[in-house]
């Protein structure tokens, strides 16, 4: 028994609904997500990871820089911590022993007593060096002003030991100017009259005169025996 078709019965209904939908059907054409980049592309594409690693360069650069700045500050630092302490002890001991001298003469007193005020200042300045209240904005100035003052009382103290040889250890008291002085106040031969040149020649020269009349009368033993 035969029955009416109806038309709507060839009708693909989910075809419909994905062309509706926008969803591609099966064998459709990909060849967009395929197609291969135009020349234009590609240059813009290249310039763009160049930008990238001169960026990432000057980033490397910059980090390179902060570290070297970084490293020379804390050799600064260290030399400030290690040449306070140096300094500190040197003048505290230089100054002590100063006062502590027995003084020889008002001269002497009185180079002593300013000596010993060098070195006090130094060691002042020293002293009034707070790290802790550096800022920084002012921390590479500071470090610098504090380095320039550990420089001029390490130069101070120097100045204090040649003319002071009692900082070395040495029991003399008097300064290295004094002894100086002393010598050149000796006169030298061209000083000499020709008596005391005369005196001075007999006094090296007699043991040879002597050896000399020894060997004479050996000499003549031997002769004449």
């Amino acid at each position: 028994m035969s029955s009416k078709l109806d038309e709507s019965d060839f009708v693909d209904r989910d075809l419909e609904a994905m062309q509706e939908s926008g969803t591609p059907s099966f064998g459709a054409d990909d060849s967009t997500a395929t197609t291969p980049l135009s020349q234009e592309e590609l240059t813009s594409r290249v310039s763009e990871k160049q930008q990238k690693l001169a960026e990432l360069k000057r980033e490397q650069e910059e980090i390179e820089r902060e570290k070297n700045e970084l490293e020379e500050a804390r050799k600064r630092s260290n030399e400030l911590t290690t040449g306070r302490e140096e300094m500190v002890q040197y003048l505290t001991r230089g100054i002590g022993l100063l006062k502590e001298a027995e003084l020889s003469s008002g001269r002497t007193a009185e180079q002593l007593a300013m000596t010993v005020s060098d070195l006090q200042g130094s060691l002042n300045k020293i002293n009034s060096i707070v790290e802790e209240e550096w800022t920084k904005e002012n921390g590479s100035v500071e470090l610098t002003r504090a380095l320039t003052t550990i420089e001029n009382a390490r130069l101070e103290w120097n100045s204090a030991r040649l003319k002071w040889p009692v900082l070395d250890g040495e029991t003399a008291l008097a300064p290295a100017g004094d002894a100086q002085s002393q010598t050149e106040e000796r006169p030298g031969l061209e000083q000499l009259s020709f008596r005391q040149l005369s005196r001075m020649g007999l006094a090296f020269t007699w043991p040879l005169v002597v050896v000399g009349v020894a060997i004479v009368i050996l000499l003549t033993l031997q002769l004449s025996s």
